[in-house]
């Protein structure tokens, strides 16, 4: 399966098209306002709104070898733990070798925000190029599957 961490994930669409074109269950997990798939393969989940609400729905329910589409560090490293495979919306693939040192710069980065406005809102638009590597990594960890 594919699980999609859904609120303001860039790729959900295409995610969707190369799950169904694999023949991969995806699953959408949200706060809400997304519009239902009626694809019977792609399932809608919504959840209550609340702090890590979706990614703990996620973190109950994935299994060995899904795939978890998340931008959320913490998540990722949760589901790896799990043996879930993690790939970001910028096509980078995380797992046990790579989760701790981008967790720890992810809590070094939150850490500086915080504490000076500077670093605040200082991230780079979602570019062609970046969808282009989602799509790319993830037609190879699916074929890596097989």
């Amino acid at each position: 399966m594919i699980y999609i961490d859904a609120d303001a994930c860039p790729v959900k669409n295409e995610t969707i098209n190369v799950g169904l074109r694999h023949n991969i269950k995806v699953i959408i997990v949200s706060n809400g306002g997304i519009k239902p798939n009626p694809n019977p393969m792609v399932e809608n989940i919504i959840v209550e709104s609340g702090l890590d609400v979706a990614d703990k729905w996620i973190s109950g329910h994935v299994q060995k070898l899904d795939i978890v589409v998340t931008n959320d560090i913490p998540l990722a490293s949760d589901v790896i733990k799990l043996g879930a495979l993690v790939l970001t919306p910028y096509g980078k693939k995380l797992d046990a070798g790579n989760i701790g040192p981008v967790l720890a710069t992810r809590n070094l980065m939150h850490e500086l925000r915080s504490r000076n406005n500077f670093f605040q809102g200082k991230g780079s638009a979602f570019s062609k190029k970046n969808r282009s590597d989602f799509l790319n990594n993830l037609e190879q960890l699916i074929r890596s599957l097989d």
